[in-house]
Parts: structure tokens; C-alpha cells; sequence
């Protein structure tokens, strides 16, 4: 171990930390280390704990080429071109370096150092690991470049990086760590090099198989899976695994503890964690459906007040309850900003999105129009067509009355994602002249705040119950933008219809996703759009306006990122 570390390095190694492992951290819009939902969730993660002054410590990769930037032609083709920056203009390159075994080979890992820093004082040290290490093979120097790219054998090497890598970085730097936490099973290789430091002398156990101390490294770990879907937990081939890692740990233990047909990442991270959770409260229970058998918890995610909140509902917020940011429970006392000071602060933030959208399409909307937002990952389960099902009603009760903003990238590797883009814009082309709508490109976090604030209804139609949690509307309702959505995730426990927002189609007790589901939901969001929501809008502002206070008050107070903090220190980290 080298002690010769920078001084801002070296404050951060007089006390035990919490390591919390991502495959993707989004800490500011320009460094390209994230690609959506769980990248930016891990970056509030980060920016509250900050806040709080919490004793952690991040650890990611660098994506030097990051997700890639996403171009779409006239009928919303799209294509994909590397998203490169320069690490060097954010962060500081440490000279350290630690080596892991890829396919029979020593791969050098080197760490950028990053600070995120909190106007409270509070500050979290990142280390973003880089394999771009003169000495390493061109592929091997390739594996911190795209985000979620290349293949199983890509991915497998990248989260051995992360894993396996990023704790033996954390060790050479001299951090003491108390707990790792794995943000989903991207990290789950983690596990495996904590049982082979923990590993017992031969002598000390009567059985050979026990020199891995499993119950010791469940001690140490922390475990949040976000996802609902089965073909999202990503599962690698033992023949892969030997060919890629060797024998990490003798085969028959690995198949022990992630999964004997394939090594589930979920697993190795469940088998190895004391504590566990889903992202959500019916996530928890969709989880425990997936994976019987494992005590899994909840904590319903939050966003990071100060960050998704737009800048002249800051103000307004400032004035009149002050403490807000680092005290989200404040929003309580939303009763006591007056309704027009409210509605021009939005007015404020709808101008700065219709503005935005005319620089970037050429489209002039109506700055006094209904205007929905609809912005997440093109893909199928999200279904981004739902609203246009039936075109012609669609056009009867939305005529002069709505104006729609798009936004969202599709995986390169994910083509129906792809086809739902270029059905948008067909859409989009049948309803010309009737109602406008437009598909904003390569959408990021700067979008997403001018999107969250500055539309006057958020629209979320996923497939029950394949939404985890679904933080977007938790920034909506932050600006005071109501939520519009199937009861799934975060919005079931956010939603009181009527007052905080409107629901689309029934309830679900489901644990697995039902076939078509379609036509109740898009009968239910006809009959809400047309006869409550727009009627509403025109011809009753003091209810709007009162439905916006609650979207303040009753959801953005609690769906922060400061209770999701307090709840993961006191259930996981302090047990």
C-alpha cells in the first residue's frame, strides 16, 4: 500500500467508511458516466449523503466514451455515436494502480478521484476506474470506455473491474471500509474478493468448503436490486466465467452461491448481503415473488431536492420555506406560498422548456396549452404508444387543448426500443396540425430538469409491475408538476388521486406481468385526459394550483434522496 496520497485523498482515510458500488454514477451532466434512472439515482445517492456529511465513499467507472449520444433523423431513426469527455477537466488521476486477471492476463486498473462537495460542508470522495493503462492490451484498455457496451464476455470483464477491482483500489488507497454497498448486481463480484481475503486457515475448519466465510462477508455487505424484469439480472455462463476469470473461487462454491445453470449476479449478491431491498414497497414484494426464500426489505428511492428542483421554484421555496433543500420535510409547509406566486414560478420554468424546444426543433408550442411530458428509456415495457391507441379520440378531446414533449434514448442493442422512436414520430406526423408534438434527442440530465419543471402534467404508462420505483416523477412533483400514472412502483404509494395526480387503469396486487393489459388503461387515460384533466386545466386554476401544493407536500417531502439516506444508515448500514 502507498501512503503518499494527495492531501484531499488523505482526509478521507482517518475513519471507516461505507463503499457504495455502481456501474454508473451520474454526478454531473457534462462527466458521461450514466445512462438513465439508476445512474442519476446513484449520483443523488451521493449528492445527499454529502449533504449529510455521511462517512462514505463511491466507487464506478470512468466510461470515457460514456453511454454514446443519440441522434434521430425525420422519421426518428436512430443512431448512436460515442459520448466522449475529458476525465482531466472533472477529476485528478491517482498514480496507484492494482492488477486483476482477465482471460490468463494481469490488467492494470488506475483511479480518477473525484469530490463531490456540499455547500453543508459534507464531502464524498469517487474513485472512477480506468483500464486505459499504458502496459494493458488495446482490449483490455477498452473495457472503461462504453457504458453497458460489447457483449457478455465485455460486460463480465467490465464488472470484474468494478468488483473485484474497485476493492482492492479501495485497499491500496488505505480506506478502511465498514460496509460495501452494491447498487444492483453489477458489483456482485465484489463478494468473491471479500471471501478470498476472509479466507480461514485450512486448520480452523473441519470441512474444506468452509474456509469461505460466507456469514463474515454477508456481515460487510449491502445489497439494492432495481429490477423487476427476470432478463434483467444479468447471468453469465460458467464456461465464460473459467475462461474470463479462472477460478475465482473452486466452482462448486460459486455455483452455490449465484445460481448452479448460470452465475446469476443477483444471486451471488443476495446469498452474500444481510441486508437487502427493493427500490419500492411493491418492488419489495415483486422481488421476494422472483427470488423466494430471501428476506428483502424496502426503501423506496428519492431524488435529490436541491438538484431536481428548477431554479425559480428555488426561489420561491427559499422565500417561503426556507431550509427546504437540506431539510425536504420542510415541503409540508407549502400551504403558505400564495397560488400566484406559484403558478408564475412555473410559468417561469414552462417558458425555459418551450423555448428550449424551439431552439432544438423549431417547433413553436403554446406557452398557455396543456402541456405532458413523457421522458424515459425507449423501451417496450414502457409503453410510450399508450396515449396515441386510438388516434381519433385522441384528436377529439385533445384538438387545440394538449401539446406533447418526448424525450429518451433506446439501447443500440434494443431494436422494438428503436421501433417505438419511429412509431412516436408516425404519430407525431398523423397529428400534425392538430396537436403538436416533438421528440427531443439525446436526452440527458439538463433536459430532464427543463422536462420535470417545465411540462404541467407528467405521464408514465409502464407495464404493471415491471416499474421498480420511477424517480422522473418523483422530480415532477419537486417542481410541483402532478404525476399521471399506472399505479406501479414509487406512485403507489405517492398517488392520492385527485390531489397528488391521477392514476391510469386499476390497481395491481400482480407479482408477475399479466399479458395485454392495454385496453383498460388507455380507456381509463381517454376518460381522465378528456373529461377531468383538461377540463381542469382550462376552466379550474384554483384546483390546479391546490393540486400542485400537494404534489409538493404530500410527495416531493417524502420521495427525497435525504429520507432514502436516513433509512439505508439506520435499517443497513449501522446494524
Amino acid at each position: 500500500m502507498n501512503n503518499n496520497h494527495p492531501s484531499e485523498l488523505a482526509e478521507f482515510l482517518k475513519d471507516p467508511r461505507i463503499a457504495y458500488f455502481s456501474m454508473e454514477i451520474g454526478v454531473h451532466n457534462d462527466i458521461h458516466t450514466y445512462s438513465g434512472g439508476l445512474g442519476v439515482l446513484a449520483g443523488d445517492t451521493i449528492r445527499s449523503a454529502a449533504d449529510m456529511k455521511l462517512p462514505m465513499a463511491a466507487v464506478t467507472l470512468i466510461s470515457k466514451k460514456g453511454y454514446f449520444r443519440q441522434k434521430l433523423d425525420n422519421e426518428g431513426n436512430q443512431t448512436e455515436s460515442p459520448a466522449d469527455w475529458e476525465p482531466s477537466k472533472f477529476m485528478t488521476l491517482l498514480h496507484e494502480r492494482v492488477h486483476i486477471r482477465l482471460e490468463g492476463r494481469d490488467v492494470g486498473i488506475q483511479a480518477w478521484f473525484y469530490i463531490e462537495k456540499s455547500i453543508t460542508g459534507g464531502k464524498i470522495p469517487m474513485l472512477f476506474l480506468d483500464t486505459d493503462v499504458e502496459g494493458n492490451a488495446k482490449e483490455d484498455r477498452e473495457l472503461t470506455y462504453y457504458l453497458y457496451g460489447g457483449d457478455d464476455r465485455y460486460r463480465l470483464k467490465q464488472e470484474a473491474v468494478l468488483g473485484i477491482g474497485g476493492v482492492r483500489m479501495l485497499y491500496e488507497l488505505g480506506f478502511e471500509i465498514k460496509k460495501y454497498h452494491m447498487n444492483e448486481g453489477h458489483a456482485g463480484l465484489l463478494t468473491v474478493e471479500l471471501l478470498n481475503e476472509f479466507k480461514k486457515d485450512i486448520e480452523e475448519v473441519w470441512d474444506e468448503d468452509l474456509i469461505w466465510d460466507v456469514p463474515r462477508v454477508r456481515d460487510f455487505c449491502v445489497f439494492t436490486t432495481h429490477t423487476p424484469v427476470d432478463a434483467g439480472h444479468d447471468r453469465f455462463s460458467y464456461e465464460l466465467v473459467l475462461e474470463v476469470l479462472g477460478e475465482i473461487l473452486p466452482i462448486k462454491i460459486l455455483k452455490k452461491l449465484g445460481g448452479e445453470g448460470k452465475l446469476n449476479m443477483t444471486l451471488l449478491g443476495l446469498n452474500l448481503s444481510e441486508y437487502i431491498n427493493g427500490v419500492a414497497k411493491k418492488h419489495r414484494d415483486v422481488s421476494k415473488s422472483m427470488f423466494p426464500g430471501y428476506e428483502i426489505s424496502s426503501v423506496t428511492n428519492g431524488v435529490h431536492s436541491y438538484t431536481w428542483t428548477c431554479e425559480s421554484m428555488r426561489r420561491l421555496y427559499d422565500k417561503y420555506i426556507p431550509g427546504w433543500a437540506n431539510e425536504p420535510e420542510l415541503f409540508v409547509r407549502v400551504g403558505r406560498i400564495p397560488d400566484e406566486e406559484i403558478w408564475a414560478a412555473h410559468m417561469e420554468a414552462k417558458g425555459k422548456l418551450l423555448g428550449y424546444v424551439y431552439e432544438a426543433t423549431g417547433v413553436k408550442m403554446d406557452y398557455d396549452m396543456l402541456t405532458i411530458g413523457f421522458a424515459r428509456r425507449a423501451t417496450a415495457y414502457k409503453r410510450a404508444y399508450l396515449l396515441f391507441n386510438d388516434i381519433e379520440r385522441l384528436k377529439g378531446f385533445g384538438a387545440g387543448k394538449l401539446q406533447i414533449v418526448y424525450a429518451g434514448k433506446a439501447h443500440p442493442k434494443d431494436n422494438p426500443g428503436k421501433d417505438l422512436i419511429r412509431h412516436i414520430y408516425k404519430c407525431k406526423e398523423a397529428l400534425k396540425g392538430v396537436i403538436n408534438i416533438v421528440y427531443l434527442e439525446d436526452y440527458d440530465m439538463e433536459i430532464a430538469l427543463k422536462m420535470v419543471s417545465g411540462v404541467d402534467l407528467w405521464l408514465n404508462t409502464p407495464q404493471r409491475p415491471r416499474e421498480a420505483s420511477g424517480t422522473s416523477g418523483m422530480k415532477a412533483a419537486h417542481n410541483g408538476v402532478m404525476n399521471f400514472s399506472v399505479l406501479d412502483g414509487w406512485w403507489i404509494e405517492g398517488h392520492i388521486e385527485g390531489y397528488t395526480g391521477w392514476s391510469i387503469g386499476p390497481a395491481s396486487e400482480e407479482t408477475a406481468t399479466a399479458e395485454d393489459k392495454d385496453a383498460p388503461d388507455v380507456e381509463d387515460l381517454y376518460h381522465k385526459l378528456g373529461d377531468i384533466i383538461i377540463p381542469t386545466f382550462y376552466n379550474d386554476r384554483h384546483t390546479w394550483v391546490r393540486m400542485m401544493q400537494n404534489a409538493i407536500g404530500k410527495n416531493a417531502y417524502y420521495f427525497n434522496s435525504h429520507r432514502m439516506m436516513r433509512r439505508y444508515v439506520t435499517e443497513a448500514y449501522i446494524r
